[in-house]
């Protein structure tokens, strides 16, 4: 029986596709022989996992969970994704899903890179992830992963629709106090998709494009000059008013901002995600 070596694995790997997993079994079985075991991933209709990958996987489900320290709590959202809803809904991957999110728990992952590197029993998620395109037939991937920490943690998963698994999800972080009105926020997040907590967090670059933007709009509907730096305050405003969560009208009563929701309660707001299905990067 021939030694299998990382080396006779890759150059499988490589000639045939498979994931990593499925071809060291394959190599077992065929006692090293690397012809014998290429028969053995064919036989089993495992598909090739770079076949799978030109295609897009803009579908799937976000998996989240609180853990509680000395320190606080901290919250992580993982976003699995798949080619289609209808393997997206399946139980299975759901659970492999809630697998991943422990994995990356496990490790303190907080970017998308570092989940595919954390271990996930004898491989890493990249290799568990390549597994499972196999098993479900699809080209599957890590998406989107996001952390937010700090005394209270509250995570809001909306479905939209009942037999479909969750496909945005929201975290906000809170002082003791704020967790008051966090359910409240997290709701405001989902459905308003802020962009920023407050404004002085937008980044200049996209202040400076915003305001060249307004002002150039003023100055084409034939504003007079001397207005235009007005008419532009204004329209960053609006801005602000759209995509900095603090500054947004509160959907149940617009009469109050979000803002006015955490001085009612002495809190505040400490930092925000909101993950969606499919709004990640493009592949």
């Amino acid at each position: 029986m021939a030694a299998i070596t990382a080396a006779l694995i890759k150059q499988v790997r490589e000639e045939t596709g498979a994931g990593m997993m499925d071809v060291k079994k394959a190599l077992t079985e065929a006692e090293g022989d690397v012809a014998r075991a290429k028969e053995i991933i064919r036989a089993k209709g495992i598909q090739a996992a770079g076949k799978r990958e030109g295609r897009k996987a803009q579908e799937g489900t976000i998996a989240s969970k609180v853990v509680k320290s000395s320190e606080g709590e901290t919250g992580y959202a993982v976003e699995l994704n798949s080619e289609t809803d209808f393997v997206a809904k399946t139980p299975k991957f759901v659970e492999f899903s809630e697998t991943v999110l422990g994995y990356a728990i496990e490790a303190s992952a907080s970017t998308t890179e570092e989940v595919l590197a954390s271990k996930a029993n004898d491989a890493t998620v990249k290799e568990a992830v390549e597994e499972a395109a196999a098993l479900f037939g699809e080209h599957v991937k890590v998406g989107q992963v996001a952390t937010v920490s700090g005394p209270h943690v509250e995570i809001y998963a909306h479905k939209k629709s009942v037999e479909l698994p969750p496909s945005i999800v929201s975290m906000i972080a809170t002082d003791e106090a704020g967790a008051k009105v966090a359910h409240e926020a997290a709701l405001q997040i989902s459905a308003m998709g802020a962009q920023w907590l407050r404004r002085e967090d937008v980044p200049e670059e996209v202040l400076e494009s915003e305001r060249r933007v307004a002002t150039e709009k003023s100055l084409a509907e034939g504003k007079p000059e001397k207005i235009v730096p007005k008419i532009v305050e204004g329209r960053m405003n609006a801005f602000f008013k759209e995509t900095v969560l603090l500054e947004q009208s509160y959907v149940k009563d617009p009469s109050k901002t979000v803002g006015d929701l955490f001085k009612e309660v002495g809190g505040t707001a400490l930092a925000f995600a909101r993950l969606e299905v499919g709004k990640g990067s493009a592949e």
